[in-house]
């Protein structure tokens, strides 16, 4: 077995709290375990700098999820949702939404979740029976930008929008590694533009 990874165990399940003051307090443990597991990484973060992270007793913690792997698995179905309601959002406009503005709000998108995607990168790289869900993440997205293309243009046949899909991703992830260099994030914005501007085009 690769020693650099964790041997595959099954979490416990974590407690889903009913009422608006727990499900608060899992969503602010969450947020501390997701910059805690970003900084430090899986295997070095520990519960209890979680819980001093989020400003909890581990106690609470604890009561919420019974160990690290199911703070790791609610963190997994927590960047799904998230990925979920961005392209919901986005969805919801994109048939009336400029190119332009598409353009820009699919790369925005990626901005937007980039802080959890270190935690999702420190996540699955730490289990073996999680390593797979790059690949679920990476078809999942694919699928959602192609339906957002097609949604803007209703006349692109599937293969097209997959196809254009494969380049928006690419485009989103340049700009993901580029956004501490203003200038050239610039041009990406501006290729990304061009690109879906040209690639979505009513036929004359």
């Amino acid at each position: 077995m690769d020693s650099n990874k964790s041997s595959p165990k099954r979490a416990r399940r974590a407690v889903e709290p009913s009422r608006r003051p727990g499900k608060e307090r899992v969503a602010a443990l969450l947020e501390a375990a997701s910059a805690v597991i970003a900084e430090r990484g899986y295997e070095a973060a520990t519960m209890t700098e979680i819980a001093a992270r989020a400003g909890a007793l581990v106690g609470s913690l604890y009561h919420f999820f019974p160990n690290k792997e199911a703070v790791g698995e609610a963190l997994i179905g927590r960047f799904d949702a998230l990925l979920g309601e961005a392209f919901d959002a986005i969805d919801a406009r994109a048939a009336t939404a400029t190119r332009g503005d598409l353009a820009d709000a699919l790369l925005d998108l990626m901005l937007s979740v980039r802080g959890e995607t270190r935690a999702m990168a420190a996540l699955l790289e730490a289990r073996t029976d999680w390593t797979s869900k790059w690949g679920d993440f990476t078809a999942t997205t694919l699928r959602r930008i192609a339906g957002t293309l097609s949604l803007s243009a209703p006349g692109l046949a599937p293969e097209s929008a997959r196809a254009a899909a494969v380049v928006v991703l690419q485009n989103m992830k340049s700009l993901k590694a580029l956004a501490d260099d203003p200038a050239a994030a610039a041009e990406v914005r501006a290729m990304n533009r061009l690109y879906l501007e040209s690639r979505l085009r009513e036929p004359a």
